[in-house]
């Protein structure tokens, strides 16, 4: 046995060599190649949640979505009052969710294609009442529509004149005289309620009349 592995020690060496070096590759070299790879899948996953987090978190664009607005709907109204619309909506809409129009309605005075607006006034007048057509009052704040696609500042009672007073629902020459020469007489209006002491004015007149008008 001994006279046989001399004859053959190179043999045997290189055997050996050949085994420790198949040891060598698949027991050592290869999980040293491979854990890059899972490194790389373990690097990836707080990166993917970061993404998901952040995808979460960001808010949803609201730009295209309506934007509320409050409009109050007076006069000629199955049921008038302060009613939630959206940007984009006509007149015909808030009406109808004010339950349409009376009976009594002059539908000539609306126009009901009419885009609304935030704090907007829609008054809808009686058949035979004068318009309310507002003319500018500059800085006096407010909005006010008719129906007729005009939106103007409310009339200043210590300010207007007889031409300016008419253009109030209800207000004729004669109430128009009144007004001017309760001012003149009594002093300025203090209060819109003031314009009840005047002849023919009474409660249902004031009520078509107190978002239109104001005394500063």
């Amino acid at each position: 046995m001994k006279d046989w592995m001399n004859e053959h020690k190179i043999h045997i060496a290189v055997v050996l060599l050949l085994v420790l070096g198949g040891v060598y590759y698949f027991y050592v070299q290869i999980p040293q190649e491979s854990a890059p790879l899972a490194s790389v899948s373990q690097e990836s996953d707080p990166l993917k949640k970061s993404v998901e987090t952040e995808a979460e978190n960001t808010p949803v664009n609201k730009a295209n979505q309506p934007e509320i607005i409050m409009v109050d709907v007076k006069g000629q109204v199955v049921r008038p009052g302060v009613y939630q619309s959206n940007t984009g909506e006509r007149v015909i809409d808030v009406i109808g969710r004010a339950g349409g129009l009376t009976g009594q309605a002059d539908q000539s005075q609306v126009n009901f294609a009419e885009h609304v607006e935030d704090e907007m006034v829609i008054y809808i007048p009686m058949k035979g009442e004068e318009g309310s057509s507002l003319p500018p009052q500059t800085g006096l704040g407010g909005t006010v529509s008719n129906g007729a696609g005009q939106k103007q500042g409310k009339i200043n009672l210590n300010k207007a004149d007889e031409a300016e007073l008419q253009n109030l629902p209800g207000v004729g020459p004669a109430k128009a005289a009144a007004i001017i020469e309760f001012r003149e007489t009594s002093g300025p209006f203090k209060t819109i309620e003031d314009l009840k002491n005047i002849s023919g004015i009474g409660d249902k007149t004031f009520d078509k009349l107190k978002d239109l008008i104001d005394v500063k």
